[in-house]
C-alpha cells in the first residue's frame, strides 16, 4: 500500500500506511507511530525498549518524558499504569494539537500533564523530582543538541529521586554516540546499560542515580516473567538484548 500524507504544518507531518499512522518532524524520519486499530500499544520496537526500565523500577509513581512526539510512551503508561502520574515537557505547541487531532492521546489531568517548554530548561529549573525521565528528543534523524550535553545530563542526575532512572533513547549509527555515552556515565558514575533495540537501531541507555545495587540475571529474568503477566510487551526479550549489549 502507498504511503500517503494527509496533513502538513510548518514542521510537523502526518503520513498513513497498511494501518499506521506516523509522525515525521522536519524530514522523512518517523517520529512516533500508532496502529490505528490499537491505539495505545507501542508500535515501533525502541519505545517497547524504552519500558525496559520496569525491569529496575516496576513501580514508579512519577514520570518525566522530554519529547512528547505522536504521545505513544504517554498513552501507554497512562493506560497501562494508573498509579503513575505522568509530565511531558514538548517545546512545539504544533506537535501537542497533532497528537490530540491524530494520535488519541488522552486530555489533561491530576496524572497527565503537558509543559510547553524546552526540555534541558524545564529540567535546569524545576526540582519535579521523578521516578523516571524519558528522553527522546530528535530533530529529524539527529539528536537534539541541548538534550546532550554534559549539563544536561548532569542536571537529569541531580532532578531525579534517589532511585531514580535516566532512559535515553540514542541512534547507532550516530558518529557522536560513543561521546554521548561517555558523558552518561560521566554523569552517572558509571551506573549505567544499555540495549540495542534491533540491529544499526535505537541505542536505549538506562542511567542510575545510584548504585542499583547486584542484579543477577536470573533474579532479572522472574521479574520480566511478572512484568510479561502485566504489560503486553516482551520482557524476555529485552533481558537478552540487555545481556548481549552488556
Amino acid at each position: 500500500m502507498t504511503k500517503k500524507r494527509f496533513y502538513k504544518g510548518p514542521e510537523v507531518i502526518i503520513s498513513e500506511s497498511n494501518g499506521v499512522r506516523s509522525l515525521h518532524l522536519n524530514g522523512s524520519m518517523v517520529q512516533s507511530a500508532m496502529r490505528i486499530a490499537e491505539p495505545n500499544e507501542l508500535e515501533l520496537v525502541y519505545t517497547q525498549c524504552m519500558m525496559g526500565f520496569l525491569l529496575f523500577y516496576p513501580k514508579p509513581e512519577k514520570i518525566l518524558m522530554i519529547g512528547l512526539g505522536g504521545g505513544s510512551l504517554a498513552k501507554f503508561v497512562y493506560h497501562y499504569m494508573p498509579d503513575t502520574r505522568i509530565i511531558v515537557a514538548e517545546i512545539n505547541p504544533q506537535v501537542v494539537t497533532v497528537a490530540y487531532q491524530y494520535f488519541e492521546l488522552p486530555q489533561e489531568s491530576d496524572r497527565f500533564e503537558i509543559i510547553i517548554a524546552e526540555g534541558g530548561q524545564l529540567i535546569a529549573a524545576h526540582s519535579i523530582s521523578p521516578d523516571v525521565i524519558m528522553v527522546d528528543g530528535f530533530d529529524d534523524d539527529y539528536q537534539t543538541p541541548c538534550l546532550c550535553t554534559q549539563e544536561f545530563y548532569d542536571q537529569t542526575r541531580r532532578m531525579l529521586n534517589r532511585n531514580g532512572i535516566l532512559v535515553v533513547n540514542l541512534l547507532s549509527s550516530d558518529k557522536q554516540v560513543n561521546t554521548l555515552l561517555q558523558r552518561i556515565e560521566r554523569s552517572f558514575n558509571g551506573h549505567m546499560i544499555a540495549m540495542l533495540s534491533e540491529m544499526r537501531g535505537n541505542l536505549i541507555v538506562f542511567a542510575f542515580k545510584n548504585n542499583p545495587g547486584r542484579h543477577s540475571w536470573k533474579s532479572i529474568r522472574k521479574t520480566a516473567d511478572k512484568l510479561e503477566k502485566q504489560f503486553p510487551l516482551p520482557f524476555t526479550e529485552f533481558v537478552s538484548k540487555l545481556q548481549k549489549y552488556s
